[in-house]
């Protein structure tokens, strides 16, 4: 008994120590391997993502399901954003197109313009592993829009991610299963039977928010 009191004393010392440490700004890992939900306000628009995400090659992998108006759907892209490129993956089909890529890559982490809300526990702190230690920030992006961004004290791993737009209202992601590191590098290069980077890209331009907008198209 006296040591498990001892231990949820010492959590606690550490606990209090870690949250008079000042956050920081920070980048999150490299690289890294997990999965995230995504809603907009607007869009009525919901789904569940696994991702790859390499920030040393500006890499984003997303393999998507979901449901837009009842109605479940699947959508698979490779965003290469140092050759400005998104494909649009069939694997089951292999068939695959590509396209422009109009947006710069946003490295994961915590925006240099970004003040703090403050320091939080997400569950609790009243027992060891009951609770994450976490830095919420707020800012304003380059296009004007809102947003807020929560981050691990250690690590700077990603937890969640508000962004106002006027198309979309507020837009949520909430990032789960982060694991450091590629668990398949193979997914951040094209498939053989995409078409080439020398290949003209076909339609029109893309950007995050057009990608989440076409997910209704995909709806099946």
């Amino acid at each position: 008994m006296r040591s498990v009191l001892l231990l949820v004393c010492l959590l606690g010392v550490s606990l209090a120590a870690s949250m008079e440490r000042k956050p920081r700004h920070c980048k999150s890992p490299p690289l890294l391997t997990g999965a995230f939900t995504f809603s907009t306000q607007n869009e009525k628009a919901w789904f569940y993502a696994g991702y790859e995400y390499d920030a040393w090659q500006e890499r984003i992998r997303i393999y998507e399901t979901g449901v837009y108006n009842n109605k479940s759907f699947t959508y698979d892209v490779l965003l290469l954003y140092k050759e400005g490129v998104m494909y649009q993956i069939d694997s089951k089909a292999r068939t695959c197109t590509k396209q422009s890529l109009q947006v710069d890559f946003m490295p994961m982490g915590v925006p240099p313009n970004a003040t703090l809300v403050g320091q939080f526990v997400v569950g609790t702190s009243s027992g060891p592993g009951e609770g994450l230690l976490v830095d919420t920030w707020q800012g304003i992006a380059p296009d004007g829009a809102k947003y807020m961004v929560t981050v691990t004290e250690f690590g700077c791993a990603p937890v969640s991610t508000l962004y106002h737009t006027k198309q979309f209202g507020w837009v949520i992601v909430s990032y789960i299963n982060n694991i450091k590191g590629i668990l398949d590098p193979s997914a951040l290069n094209p498939p053989p039977f995409c078409p080439d980077l020398n290949a003209k890209p076909v339609g029109m331009p893309v950007d995050f928010f057009s990608i989440v907008n076409n997910l209704k198209k995909t709806a099946v």
